[in-house]
């Protein structure tokens, strides 16, 4: 298939909150804008520490990650981030490790995109070229 990068903007959650609130500054929400990495055989997302340090996250517990040679190792899962590709968002928590942001699938499915293997690329889906549609069943 061939690497897939796309460019993504990742902000704090609660900045964000705090700002619709009026008690912080739109200004001052800490965002980062990275070159990600789609992973479609990555479930979750993942950040690097430094990006979890630049956003200000916390850590709200551990989990078990098992890498593609089938390692496992005990890592930091983040409180929410906002994570917007073309133009479309959503809120996800994060793992910590790596040294590059990882877009994984449960990010892919609720912005509603596609995964364009001969362009190399994600694609809004096309029967909903507008906005994500989530599945409700």
């Amino acid at each position: 298939m061939g690497e897939i990068r796309v460019r993504a903007i990742l902000a704090n959650a609660v900045d964000e909150a705090l700002a619709r609130r009026g008690a912080m500054k739109a200004d001052e929400v800490r965002r980062y804008e990275a070159d990600a990495l789609v992973d479609t055989g990555a479930v979750r997302c993942a950040l690097p520490p430094h990006v979890v340090e630049r956003l200000g996250l916390a850590l709200r517990g551990h989990r078990v990650a098992e890498y593609a040679d089938g390692r496992r190792d005990v890592v930091g899962v983040t409180e929410p981030l906002v994570i917007e590709i073309l133009g479309r968002d959503t809120l996800e928590e994060a793992l910590v490790l790596g040294d590059e942001v990882i877009i994984g699938q449960t990010a892919i499915e609720k912005l509603d995109l596609l995964v364009d293997c001969v362009g190399r690329r994600l694609i809004p889906n096309p029967a909903h070229p507008d906005q994500p549609v989530s599945k409700v069943k």
